[in-house]
């Protein structure tokens, strides 16, 4: 029998993923700040011994909304800044981990590195980085800018900016800091290297005015699935996530972005795929299908309609009881969820309000509902299938859409082998089982006397 464990992270957004959850009576609607019921939330997930929180984020208003009577029905628009969120998060738990998005477009690489650097001493090692390239407008027209980049300088960006605040990271050896109180000498000036990048797209000296992170590097966690999103999560992350409805799915993009790793030197050991799942757990399948109906029903036509603007364009002149139009526009920055949701209405003759209804609770994940069993199964059976390595779970809602899974599910999971019942180790690469990378020359040295 294998001893092989999920990795099990849990995606934690303003008040839930589920657009509609705040709308609940028992729903905290004011989640989004409030930052005493964030605290519960990371201490129940940490005493579930779940590997880490994942905070997901975006640098505007979020919505591709075309008015503000549309916009007025998101209840997405306050939430912490995830860093600074970090920050205090870890200081109230002990072994849970925090990835933290932060965009390689609208940042500079020193300020990155510095402040994953910072929460990673911090935190005692437990902190990740989910490198996104940004998509909207919106977010844009924030940094001065006319209108976003295009597909592929972005991601050209986002793969020099990676190397550049990993080169910040190894500024210092492991032990370039001495702190020899007899001799008066703090560091060791042999071991400081400055960085001197001189790219197409970025131009940083360094070196990092902070000590080498305790992880090493902080985790890399990537999101993107198309062609570009998937060479630079081969070349680059430890982490990768993924929004996959069907265990065929997320096997065919497992495959696809493991396969790609041997041509970067790695192996496909080095990194874990955990596509996101949106649970609705009740103790009866007639309980959980009433959570799920309940939910379902407060989603309002004008936020479904402006969850597939993000994706389409401005959908609200067609009949909302027709089919897509044929006519559909190419966003830049959503390609791959593009075609993955025209494929679904496609084949299953899905009318517009019929796809908004299927994709908008879990933002075009897997969303499910069931009694802890057959969740279980499910996740079990993908598990086993080899199509991932563990799982990103979506909270519907704050906070029972949450303490649902941790104290109906988990347990399962727990007593069938196929998740652990403590921490093994002190950080987050410990706890998911991956090496801490050594210093360049560390490496460059161990390669001489082997």
């Amino acid at each position: 029998m294998s001893d092989r464990k999920m990795k099990i992270g849990l995606s934690l957004v303003s008040n839930g993923t589920h657009p509609a959850g705040w709308r609940l009576p028992e729903a905290h609607a004011d989640a989004g700040l409030d930052f005493k019921l964030w605290k519960q939330m990371a201490q129940a997930a940490e005493e579930a011994s779940l590997h880490f929180v994942f905070l997901a984020d975006g640098i505007a208003v979020r919505t591709a909304a075309a008015d503000l009577d549309a916009l007025s029905y998101s209840g997405r628009i306050d939430q912490f800044e995830p860093l600074t969120l970090i920050g205090a998060l870890s200081a109230v738990t002990e072994k849970l981990g925090f990835i933290a998005t932060a965009s390689t477009t609208y940042n500079e690489p020193y300020h990155i590195a510095r402040k994953f650097a910072s929460l990673d001493h911090i935190s005692g090692g437990r902190v990740g980085w989910n490198v996104v390239t940004s998509w909207s407008e919106a977010e844009a027209t924030n940094f001065g800018r006319d209108s976003h980049m295009e597909h592929t300088a972005r991601y050209g960006r986002a793969e020099e900016f990676v190397d550049v605040v990993r080169g910040l990271w190894d500024s210092w050896q492991d032990d370039a800091f001495i702190r020899d109180k007899a001799s008066g000498q703090y560091f060791d000036p042999a071991k400081l290297h400055v960085l001197g990048h001189d790219g197409p797209h970025l131009k940083v000296l360094g070196p990092l005015n902070i000590a080498r992170p305790p992880q090493g590097y902080p985790i890399i966690a990537q999101a993107g699935s198309s062609e570009p999103g998937q060479e630079l999560a081969a070349r680059t992350a430890d982490l990768i996530y993924t929004a996959k409805r069907t265990p065929e799915e997320a096997g065919a993009f497992y495959d696809s972005v493991k396969n790609r790793f041997p041509k970067y030197g790695r192996s496909a050991a080095d990194a874990l795929v955990l596509p996101g799942i949106m649970p609705i757990v009740g103790r009866t399948m007639e309980e959980a299908k009433a959570k799920y109906d309940r939910v379902q029903h407060l989603i309002h036509p004008k936020v479904g309609l402006a969850m597939l603007a993000r994706t389409f364009g401005d959908l609200s002149a067609y009949d909302p009881d027709g089919p897509l139009p044929d006519d559909l526009p190419v966003l830049d920055g959503v390609k791959s969820h593009r075609d993955s949701l025209v494929r679904m209405a496609r084949n299953e003759n899905l009318s517009i309000r019929q796809l908004y209804m299927r994709v908008t609770g879990a933002a075009g994940h897997n969303q499910v509902y069931g009694t802890p069993d057959t969740i279980a199964d499910l996740m079990a059976d993908w598990f086993n299938r080899g199509v991932c390595d563990g799982f990103n779970i979506m909270a519907p809602y704050f906070p029972g859409g949450l303490t649902d899974f941790l104290e109906m599910v988990v347990p399962v999971l727990q007593q069938r082998g196929l998740f652990r019942t403590g921490y093994e180790g002190a950080t987050l690469r410990e706890n998911l089982g991956l090496a801490r990378p050594e210093h360049p020359l560390a490496r460059q040295q161990s390669a001489k006397v082997g």
